[in-house]
C-alpha cells in the first residue's frame, strides 16, 4: 500500500469512527452540540468550475455525500442569476428538498467597499444590494464581503474608508434583518487589529466578521498569526471558516492546531456553524470534505469535556 492509498484508508477509517454511536453526540443532547458543521460550496470549487457538479445540485450533494445539513453559498457560482427569481427559487426548492439550510452567501468581484474613490465607492456598495436581496430569498443570515481597500492610504485611512463602505452596505441590510460579515482575505483585512477595528468602527449589530482560520497572509513574506487573528476576530464572529489544506496519516490537520483553534472558538461563546472550507491538493475535494468533517467532529468530542 502506497502513501496516498494509506492515508485514504486511514480517512475512511477515521470517517467510519466518528458516526460510532459513542461519538454521534458530542454534547449531552443531539441537538445542542457545542458547534455545527456546515460546508462552504469553494470546497468544491474544482467540480464546479469543471462542470462536473452544477450549482443546483450543490445542496443536495451536501446532504447526500457527506451528511451535511447546511450550506454556504460562492456567488461565482450563480454571478449572473443574482436578480433572477426563477433561478433563486430552484435553489430554495433544491435545498428544502435535500433537508438543507442555507446560511450565507460569499460575494467577489463586486467591487471594493473601501475604495479610496467615494464614488467607486458607493458603486461597490450598490453592487452588494442584490446579493442582500438573494440572500433573504434563500433564507441565508449573511452575505459575505471582503474590506478591500486598494492598499491606497495609511493604516488608518483604510479603515476609516472601508468602515464607511461596510456601514453603507450594513444600513441597507439590517432591515432585511441580513447580516453583513467579512471575512480576513488578504491585504489589511488579514491583520486581526486591523480588521476588528473596522468592525469598532462600523459599531453595527448587523455587521461582523467570518474568521478563516488559513486566510492570514497579509501580502508576499508578510503573514499575521492566525491564532491572534481568529481570537481577535471572534468577538465580532457571525460565522466561522474551517479552512483545511493537509492532512497526515492519522487525520490531523497538518498546517493548523485544530483543538488549540476551535478552543479560541469556543472561549469566545460561539456555538454556530463551523464552515468546512478545504483547499488542499494531496487529496480529491471529496475525500478532502470526509478528512476536514471528520477532524472537526473528533475536535469536538475532544473538547467536550472541557465546554460542555
Amino acid at each position: 500500500m502506497d502513501r496516498r492509498d494509506f492515508t485514504k484508508a486511514s480517512l475512511l477509517a477515521l470517517t467510519g469512527l466518528s458516526l460510532s454511536p459513542s461519538m454521534a453526540a458530542s454534547s449531552p443532547t443531539a441537538s445542542a452540540p457545542l458547534y455545527q458543521i456546515s460546508l462552504a460550496q469553494w470546497s468544491l470549487h474544482g467540480a464546479l468550475f469543471d462542470g462536473e457538479l452544477d450549482n443546483l445540485d450543490f445542496a443536495r450533494t451536501a446532504r447526500e455525500e457527506f451528511g451535511i445539513g447546511a450550506v454556504e453559498y460562492v456567488n461565482q457560482f450563480f454571478m449572473d442569476q443574482a436578480n433572477n427569481q426563477s433561478y433563486l427559487k430552484k435553489m430554495k426548492r433544491r435545498a428544502d428538498e435535500a433537508g438543507v439550510n442555507s446560511l450565507l452567501i460569499m460575494c467577489d468581484g463586486e467591487g471594493a467597499l473601501g475604495h479610496p474613490d467615494a464614488s467607486e465607492r458607493a458603486q461597490a456598495v450598490e453592487n452588494h444590494h442584490k446579493w442582500v436581496d438573494a440572500a433573504k430569498f434563500l433564507g441565508c443570515h449573511s452575505i459575505r464581503v471582503n474590506a478591500s481597500t486598494d492598499g491606497e492610504g495609511s493604516y488608518e485611512e483604510q479603515m476609516k474608508r472601508a468602515a464607511d463602505g461596510l456601514r453603507q452596505l450594513t444600513e441597507y441590510a439590517a432591515p432585511k434583518d441580513i447580516n453583513v460579515i467579512v471575512e480576513n482575505h488578504g491585504g489589511l483585512s488579514s491583520n486581526g487589529d486591523w480588521l476588528a477595528g473596522v468592525m469598532e468602527t462600523v459599531d453595527h449589530s448587523h455587521c461582523g466578521t467570518l474568521p478563516d482560520f488559513g486566510n492570514f497572509t497579509i501580502r508576499e513574506g508578510e503573514t499575521y498569526d492566525r491564532y491572534k487573528g481568529v481570537r481577535q476576530l471572534m468577538p465580532h464572529a457571525k460565522g466561522v471558516s474551517a479552512k483545511t489544506f493537509a492532512f497526515n496519516e492519522e487525520g490531523f490537520e497538518t498546517t493548523i492546531d485544530y483543538p488549540r483553534i476551535m478552543r479560541i472558538v469556543l472561549e469566545a461563546g460561539y456555538h454556530g456553524h463551523v464552515g468546512i472550507e478545504y483547499e488542499g491538493d494531496g487529496l480529491d475535494e471529496y475525500e478532502g470534505i470526509r478528512a476536514s468533517k471528520t477532524l472537526l467532529e473528533r475536535t469536538r468530542t475532544q473538547l467536550q469535556s472541557e465546554f460542555g
